[in-house]
């Protein structure tokens, strides 16, 4: 086996892109909470708004041609200065679009703020395309630890001018010159820690070849992103910034969580996976790890932020995003089925099959839409639940390739995951029961974190759950390999 793809490799890449991800997204949440105190719902649901309209354009920018980079096994120069000119041509012409559209879009939502707000954040375009080619080479050579200073640098230098702008009055400006600073903070970064560099060289026939890999991912991206932002695009236009602020605010803190965990874990898995592609045993085990270690650790952390939502969010945010609090419980339920939507859909981008990845696309999201009109009427609570019920679908479907392709059936993977949930919603249903003591909202909140984590970690070991033992072994493992460094 390659050195790079070894198990040992894998684990210390692993470990290193957790601490990248656990490290900026801590910091990152603790930004959010200062912005969340200083800033309004309605300034949040503006840059919502915007959001979709940059997130859309950054799909075609790197166009699926950064997972094609990291999946082709010979991978050279050519291809990664190629894709990066073809990036930014793309992210050029997107731009000039994005400019001269701007005041019909602010038309469209009343909101003349857009225009300039678009105008300007628009010019992470640029910068995205760069550090997309970038964080594909990071990734295609599992080199997380130089990622680790790029995102960690990024995330403490816009943290800091977010929220001098926002202590100045700047309103949504310094949410606009947070997002700036990072993607620009992220580029210089890498620059001097990453060794490679664009060279002036470019292949037409280098970039066709990825693209007939990267334009099934295009098209998926581009469904994925639409699909996923419509209901924010949906709530805009039927309700108020603020209504929609809180949405935005509701689903952010969950998603930080999940997407440090499980973003982690398939990050790294990508490349493994593909390094293995033509060993379906080897893939099915590298999966079946990834899937059952981020159910054991994305499980408890859903069930007890929905059983804290009030507290947390009384203390967190204060009282003005108490409003917040319901979407908050319902997308913990969300994006706690991550794990297995990321670990079956990673294994079929690895095997190649980027065809069937598009097909199950379309129609998850042909579902979901179904899903969303019948959820409309009934307002937007019901519109959030309705994304729910669209997960639990989509879980089906994500795994039912994996059948043929690797013989791990859907019944398979909820037998691995289930003893992580079983427990996870027995220490969510005794830490419930606390928010009726008589003490203060910060002493009960206390109190269900730190109870929660000793059940949680107790029942593991009494049901000699495998993925708790697993992460023990490995964490001494990784101690002892450092300690046998230093020494």
């Amino acid at each position: 086996m390659d050195e790079k793809y070894s198990s040992n490799h894998i684990m210390k890449s692993l470990i290193w892109k957790l601490l990248e991800r656990s490290g900026t997204q801590g910091i990152q949440f603790i930004v959010q909470i200062v912005l969340a105190r200083l800033l309004l719902p309605e300034e949040y649901g503006i840059i919502a708004i915007v959001m979709v309209f940059i997130l859309l354009a950054n799909v075609f920018v790197q166009s699926g041609f950064n997972t094609a980079l990291i999946q082709k096994k010979d991978a050279d120069e050519v291809d990664f200065s190629s894709v990066l000119y073809l990036s930014l041509i793309v992210a050029t012409v997107l731009y000039i679009i994005i400019y001269f559209t701007a005041p019909f879009v602010a038309n469209f939502y009343n909101q003349s703020l857009l225009v300039p707000v678009l105008r300007v954040l628009s010019i992470t375009l640029f910068i995205g395309a760069f550090n997309s080619v970038q964080n594909a080479f990071v990734a295609k050579y599992m080199l997380f630890k130089k990622l680790f200073a790029s995102s960690l640098g990024a995330v403490i230098t816009s943290g800091l001018v977010g929220i001098v702008a926002a202590y100045s009055g700047l309103g949504v400006w310094a949410l606009v010159a947070q997002q700036l600073t990072n993607q620009l903070s992220v580029a210089i970064i890498l620059w001097f820690t990453v060794k490679w560099r664009p060279r002036l060289l470019f292949s037409f026939k280098r970039v066709k070849t990825l693209f007939s890999y990267g334009s099934k991912l295009l098209a998926s991206g581009l469904l994925d992103t639409l699909y996923s932002n419509l209901r924010t695009l949906i709530i805009g236009i039927i309700y108020t910034p603020a209504t929609l602020g809180f949405y935005n605010r509701g689903q952010q803190f969950p998603q930080l969580i999940v997407s440090n965990i499980d973003g982690s874990i398939q990050s790294v898995m990508l490349p493994a996976l593909s390094s293995q592609q033509d060993n379906k045993k080897r893939v099915k085990e590298m999966m079946r790890r990834a899937i059952v270690s981020s159910s054991f650790l994305i499980f408890p952390m859903m069930v007890g932020m929905a059983v804290v939502a009030e507290p947390l969010v009384k203390i967190v945010l204060t009282e003005k995003w108490l409003a917040a609090v319901p979407f908050l419980q319902i997308f913990c339920f969300s994006y706690a089925l991550m794990p297995i939507h990321t670990a079956n859909l990673q294994a079929i981008n690895a095997m190649g099959r980027s065809d069937i990845f598009l097909r199950m696309e379309v129609i998850k999201k042909i579902i979901g839409l179904i899903i969303l009109g019948i959820s409309l009427p009934f307002g937007v609570y019901v519109i959030a639940l309705g994304q729910v019920v669209s997960g639990i679908i989509s879980t089906f479907i994500n795994a039912y390739p994996n059948k043929q392709l690797l013989d791990y059936s859907y019944k398979e993977q909820w037998i691995d995951i289930m003893p992580s949930l079983v427990i996870a919603v027995i220490m969510g249903g005794i830490v419930y029961w606390f928010k009726y003591f008589n003490f203060a909202t910060w002493q009960i909140l206390i109190l269900q974190v730190f109870v929660g984590i000793f059940i949680y970690v107790g029942l593991a070991k009494v049901f000699k759950i495998e993925s708790f033992g697993y992460l023990i072994r490995t964490i001494k493992e990784f101690k002892k390999k450092r300690s046998d460094i230093n020494v």
